[in-house]
């Protein structure tokens, strides 16, 4: 039987980021860059207001450090009155230049007339339209976003393989890039096996049951990042699942498969896959889930999972294996869901020499703030196979192999289910 550290490591190995796209900025949101990007103007451009205020001389306000005076020490309004005499609002393409002893009115994002050097809100001022007067001095400098403060020609903005989040993207915008070259999603392929299975849109009877497996893993897949398509019920002839594998090794890097390990039709399903490529099915010291197979298969080594069929085994195998091969597929450096400590609050029972992987509810003290779990699987002779039970999960405990029994109060590893990607 091997280890859950062993079958991670396997599968782990097969992960591998597809060929580089390039893609508009307003879809390339969590994917890995493939491109070192390079402004080619500074940022800003031009020297702007930080704040609605005055652009003023601050040697007019008594500013200047050489004064002597601290900078919020109060000053005689008549060394501070000034004369408006003009006004720029952002976007303003309208150049200005200011006088000694003159103030501009300007807002957040407009170009500072020309000899100013500071800006001073408004709320040290009175506000005036026609004459400004000031409560306190600004310093040269003060409320100014001056050229290139942010980014300079020639500066890195977004380095390879840099996973983009929003601030990324605003950069890439920023030094006027429409697309980028990424990393694309890698694709996964979601097949549901077995003669008993029927679509959801019909009635099922006697010895029928609804393919719930390529709905729910899909979802999963999706949830995980990667670019799903839902294959659904492939049933028919040897020859005729082969033909639906082999066109999803063409469109995918991944691909899925539920009902093809522990069911009477399983010999038949692995004969298939094994024209294709290697195939390994064995047992991983876990539970549920434990019966699992994986390989790798045509001329690209495409990954296949093969999956039992019960959707709780199914999504459990699903989270701790193809997950994370999706994950490093886009690059993450913690392909792995988080995991905190925290204190049982119901027994809840385990099997001997394998890993527990029970549904649980997290939730925090209000008082402590120390993480709480409750067991909602297995948990005092509740059957472990119900997928009702694991929709109200938002994480799973984590029991170690030679532990059969978790008791109330004690404090046990939590895998997060509903934190983001």
């Amino acid at each position: 039987m091997r280890s859950v550290e062993e079958q991670l490591a396997l599968v782990s190995e097969a992960a591998i980021a597809p060929e580089p796209v390039r893609i508009a900025i307003a879809d390339a949101l969590g994917l890995m860059c493939a491109e070192e990007v390079q402004a080619t103007r500074p940022l800003p451009g031009f020297d702007q207001a930080a704040i609605d205020g005055y652009a003023i001389r601050a040697v007019d306000v008594g500013g200047e450090r050489g004064l002597g005076r601290p900078a919020d020490a109060p000053v005689h309004l008549s060394e501070t009155s000034l004369p408006v005499v003009g006004e720029v609002a952002a976007g303003s393409q309208r150049p200005l230049r200011l006088q000694p002893k003159q103030a501009v009115r300007v807002h957040t994002g407009a170009p500072l007339p020309t000899l100013s050097d500071a800006v001073i809100p408004l709320e040290w001022t009175d506000r005036g339209r026609k004459r400004m007067v000031a409560s306190k001095p600004v310093r040269s400098g003060e409320f100014v976003r001056k050229v290139g403060d942010d980014i300079r020609p020639g500066d890195v903005a977004v380095s390879s393989g840099a996973i983009l989040g929003p601030a990324h993207i605003g950069l890439l915008a920023a030094v006027g890039r429409s697309k980028v070259l990424v990393y694309p999603r890698p694709r996964l392929s979601v097949i549901s096996v077995g003669h008993e299975l029927i679509d959801i849109d019909r009635e099922p009877g006697l010895g029928q049951i609804l393919d719930v497996n390529s709905y729910s893993l899909a979802a999963a897949g999706k949830e995980a990042g990667a670019d799903v398509h839902r294959v659904g019920i492939a049933a028919g002839e040897p020859r005729r699942l082969k033909e639906i594998i082999e066109a999803q090794m063409l469109r995918s890097e991944i691909i899925v498969i539920s009902g093809a390990v522990g069911g009477s039709g399983s010999d038949s399903i692995r004969a298939v896959l094994s024209e294709l490529g290697t195939i390994d099915t064995t047992r991983v010291a876990m539970h549920p889930g434990s019966v699992q197979g994986f390989g790798l298969l045509g001329d690209d080594q495409t990954p296949v999972f093969l999956l039992p069929s019960n959707p709780v085994s199914a999504l459990v195998i699903f989270e701790m294996f193809v997950r994370p091969v999706i994950r490093l597929s886009l690059g993450k450096r913690t392909p792995l869901r988080r995991t905190v400590r925290a204190r049982a609050l119901n027994h809840v029972g385990s099997k001997a020499g394998r890993r527990g992987y029970v549904r649980a509810r997290l939730m925090r003290d209000s008082e402590t703030q120390d993480y709480l779990v409750e067991g909602l699987g297995g948990a005092n002779g509740a059957p472990s196979h119900l997928l009702a039970g694991l929709s109200e999960a938002n994480a799973m405990i984590k029991i170690p192999e030679e532990v059969t029994q978790v008791r109330p109060g004690d404090i046990v590893e939590v895998i997060f289910l509903s934190q983001g990607r």
